[in-house]
């Protein structure tokens, strides 16, 4: 028995230990990382116009040198080995030092390095060269010439900044990675301790069915029988039984339980040949990696026992009986508790036989009982139920509850919730006396002397209920913050409005949110971004009488109630955050500015149902924003209805681009090709092509035009989805016409100015090709020429990146703007849309037909050609001849329409 406790300790103390390796394992984040960190590096290379590479604590590399393979080795020419040890002994090495830049020998080549460091603790260092495009310096100095046309160029002020921002960010990178691997192994440790517990609820509950067996009128047998049972269901064991010892070497089985599914070990019950554990005056424990001799071993294997406990039952000094507990079916290796439990079992069945055997002698039974009951794992009390009389406490009870047996206040703590026709169950109480919290199972039995009594067994299950707060406040609380977050919002109120509505008083939910917050993250960095979001909530929960009641609703956007009880402080609280927002916000070495709009609104006065309230804040927010920014605005029912659509179009569109844009729909338009022989009237028209045009059947709003919500789409930064949707869609179709064999046709899709800003934009649009085997030339794009004209600079290249796959470029609605003639000539468009506008009243506008005759030849210089939208009626069309119009677009043909109706009638007609 006490190598068993031995063994079983020593695995507990190793358990312990590998717990104290956790922190230990956070140095391996960056080489776990590897694959990732390469891809991130080589798009923070190419951004920065930088060359680097990565080393683990090591010095090995994780990652490879980023940048053009033979730059790279131009570069390690004078970058040695040699050279980036000794960078990387200073930053790594250094308690002071984590970021180091050197010269070179030549001119325009720095070496340096960056160490991400975790409590004085390297992770990994960046080794980062920098071809500088600014280098000052002495000619005479140097004897190698300067780095020259070099892919990835920096000036020597930028490459500080990058180095900056490396550091910084791969270290918010590893404080998350670290605070994530600390949260698993606190989780791992967490649920331990939930197993933990809820086994010890189970043989808690287990133990109190055994000990109200001490009031059954059943026989012994019975007794017995119903003992082993609730037993080995708790420990899981397959077989028990109970034997007495006769003649020294045969034994006699009293009784025997086997699970469901498994075999009796002994079909006769008589004259059994006495097993080689029992006869001890002490517990025998076998477990399944014990150490037996040959003769013991094979007595085991005959009776199939892969794991036993075998335990005397002693009564009045003699062992009258054994019970063995036997495992049949699988390994098992025993635990102390088990042992301890089961011989706390044994002793109860000690007492019901004890009890048995001396039914005449209440002392002695009582005395007995007693023993029983001081040495099983929990508080225990027993109460005459119609006197109220305590007449029993165990020592664990009198230790821990003495001032409540003295004060008699035992009943109205722990009996107060048990249903008056309930014989037995369990409970949860709260004493908040002593802040705890105890689990209180009670039982009606009779007493030693035949009474009815009360049993209630205690358990302490504080750390449950604190562990569970804690798992409740993680779920409700806004990480970045400590604000509490939309989940916890939305039950709060509901018990706020609840309070107000049954006291009939009032209370209010202000709708608050940041004015030009993105100016904030774009010029100064998210990281700033969400220092500024952390200070604002500081100041808000500041306030008197809403302390516990600020949330942070996502993004930039705050919940603030104000509870019954501090309604009659809603002026000074409005004025108070007012004051806050009025104050500049100290950011980056600088003082920032930053307004709120917020709207208001009263409950119930407004309405009693949380949805219904945070949607008209959300309202009066809106109204206040549109009115000026930095307002505060209360609901009512004249607010502009233009405001309430507005807000529903931007909830809905949400919802729809979470539904993976399915409520958008593509439309097309044909485009017509004319006749090289328009000119005289004859030949007819050719179909090439359509226009792939968005349309939105809202679920809760209905159709919408793009005119309706584009415009909307492009502010929320929403078009991007929608129009990757619509080019996807429209290269599907595209694919699907060519291949029928009806003809060739082409598909134009329109860009918005947000999509060609895209960094990824040449990518998504190879891919739409790649995926669906289109012909390149197949599709063309169409930018409207605000963004042509007002963006050339930054648009240029993307452009001649997308006709590099082969992709045509169409320049829509063009003469609507401030024409510049020479930026369209320096930009690759294949064909010119003039504006519709140029088609009303061409049959007469000699004006129009001046201007579509000078683009045509325009086009016919710089190589493109010329389509002409919007037209309506024949005389339009007539009207074009001897223009040099190649293409025409308009309800002449047709509306824009929906797939099938396309299809049936210019694909597969």
């Amino acid at each position: 028995m006490q190598e068993f406790i031995n063994e079983a300790e020593a695995k507990n103390a190793s358990e312990m230990g590998s717990l104290k390796d956790f922190s230990g394992a956070l140095g391996d984040f960056a080489q776990k990382n590897a694959a990732s960190i390469q891809s991130w590096q080589d798009r923070f290379c190419e951004m920065a116009g930088i060359y680097a590479f990565c080393l683990d604590t090591n010095e090995v590399p994780i990652s490879n040198f980023s940048g053009n393979p033979r730059e790279i080795k131009i570069i390690q020419k004078y970058v040695t080995e040699v050279r980036i040890h000794n960078i990387f002994k200073r930053v790594s090495e250094s308690e002071l030092e984590d970021q180091a830049v050197e010269i070179t020998e030549v001119p325009n080549l720095k070496l340096a390095a960056v160490a991400v460091k975790n409590d004085n603790s390297t992770a990994a260092v960046w080794i980062v060269c920098g071809v500088l495009t600014d280098a000052e310096y002495e000619k005479e100095f140097y004897h190698v010439p300067p780095l020259e046309s070099f892919a990835y160029q920096i000036s020597e002020r930028k490459l500080y900044k990058t180095l900056d921002l490396l550091r910084e960010s791969l270290s918010v990178i590893l404080g998350i990675e670290t605070s994530r691997t600390m949260a698993e192994a606190s989780s791992k440790v967490s649920k331990k301790q939930e197993l933990e517990m809820t086994s010890s609820f189970r043989r808690a509950e287990t133990m109190t069915e055994i000990v109200s067996l001490l009031d059954s009128d059943d026989s012994i047998e019975e007794i017995m029988v119903d003992m082993l049972s609730k037993l080995c269901e708790y420990l899981q064991v397959s077989n028990a039984y109970t034997c007495r010892i006769h003649h020294g070497h045969l034994m006699d089985i009293v009784v025997q339980w086997t699970a469901a599914g498994v075999s009796k070990m002994f079909p006769d019950t008589t004259d059994q040949e006495k097993c080689w554990f029992l006869g001890s005056e002490k517990a025998v424990v076998v477990s399944s990696d014990s150490q037996m001799n040959a003769g013991e071993r094979e007595q085991l294997d005959n009776l199939s026992i892969k794991a036993l406990v075998a335990m005397p039952i002693i009564v009045n000094g003699a062992i009258l009986f054994y019970a063995c507990f036997a495992e049949t079916r699988e390994i098992r290796i025993w635990s102390i508790d088990d042992i301890k439990y089961i011989n706390d079992a044994i002793r109860v069945l000690q007492s019901i036989i004890t009890k048995r055997l001396q039914k005449n002698s209440l002392a002695s039974s009582f005395a007995s009982l007693e023993s029983v009951l001081d040495n099983v794992g929990s508080s225990i009390y027993v109460r005459d139920i119609e006197t109220g009389v305590l007449l029993f406490a165990n020592r664990s009870f009198k230790k821990n509850f003495s001032r409540e047996i003295s004060e008699n206040s035992l009943v109205d703590l722990f009996e107060s919730n048990i249903p008056s026709r309930s014989r037995s169950g369990n409970y949860e109480v709260n004493h908040r006396a002593r802040g705890k919290w105890y689990d209180v199972y009670y039982t009606r039995i009779k007493w030693v002397d035949g009474r009815p009594v009360s049993l209630c067994a205690l358990y302490d299950i504080t750390e449950k209920k604190l562990y569970q707060r804690r798992i409740e406040l993680q779920a409700y609380t806004d990480f970045l913050t400590g604000l509490y977050n939309r989940m916890c919002c939305e039950k709060d109120l509901a018990r706020y409005v609840d309070e107000a509505r049954q006291n009939n008083t009032h209370g209010a939910l202000m709708y608050l949110d940041l004015d030009d917050f993105k100016h904030i993250n774009d010029s100064l960095g998210h990281q700033y971004g969400d220092i500024l979001l952390q200070d604002i909530s500081k100041s808000i929960s500041r306030i008197e009488g809403i302390g516990n009641s600020c949330y942070r609703m996502g993004g930039d956007e705050f919940v603030i109630i104000v509870p019954p009880d501090s309604f009659d402080r809603l002026d000074k609280i409005m004025e108070e955050i007012k004051d806050a927002f009025a104050t500049p916000w100290y950011l980056k070495d600088s003082d920032y500015y930053c307004t709120m709009s917020m709207g208001i609104v009263k409950f119930p006065d407004h309405g009693d149902s949380v949805s219904e309230l945070i949607r008209k804040s959300d309202v009066a927010m809106y109204e206040a924003k549109k009115s000026g920014k930095n307002r505060v605005a209360e609901y009512s029912d004249n607010i502009d209805s233009s405001s309430i659509h507005r807000l529903d179009l931007e909830k809905s569109m949400y919802d729809a681009i979470g539904k993976s844009c399915d409520e958008f729909e593509v439309f097309f338009q044909p485009i017509i090709m004319q006749p090289s022989d328009l000119k005289s009237g004859t030949g007819q028209y050719k179909h090439i092509g359509a226009e792939a045009l968005v349309r939105w059947n809202s679920e809760k709003l209905g159709f919408l035009s793009p005119d309706e919500f584009v415009p909307l789409a492009e502010y929320l930064g929403l078009i991007n989805p929608i129009g990757n949707y619509v080019l996807k869609k429209a290269c599907e179709c595209c694919r699907q016409w060519n291949e029928s064999g009806t003809g060739e046709f082409a598909v134009s899709v329109n860009l918005s100015v947000v999509q060609i800003m895209q960094t990824d934009i040449v990518d998504v649009i190879k891919k739409c090709i790649e995926e669906n085997h289109l012909k390149p030339q197949n599709l063309i794009l169409e930018l409207t020429e605000r963004l042509a004209i007002n963006d050339l600079a930054r648009t240029k290249q993307t452009l001649l990146d997308i006709k590099a796959l082969g992709v045509r470029l169409a320049l829509d609605d063009f003469g609507t703007g401030y024409s510049a003639l020479s930026s369209l000539r320096a930009l690759p468009f294949d064909i010119i849309k003039v504006d519709q506008n140029f088609s009303k009243g061409i049959e007469t506008d000699d004006y129009s037909k001046a201007f579509i005759k000078t683009i045509s030849q325009l086009g016919k210089t710089i190589g493109a050609e010329v389509c002409v939208e919007g037209i309506e009626t024949k005389q339009q069309l007539s009207a074009l001849k001897g223009l040099g119009v190649k293409y025409v677009q308009g309800y002449y043909y047709d509306k824009p329409l929906r797939r099938a109706a396309f299809e049936e009638k210019y694909v597969y007609s």
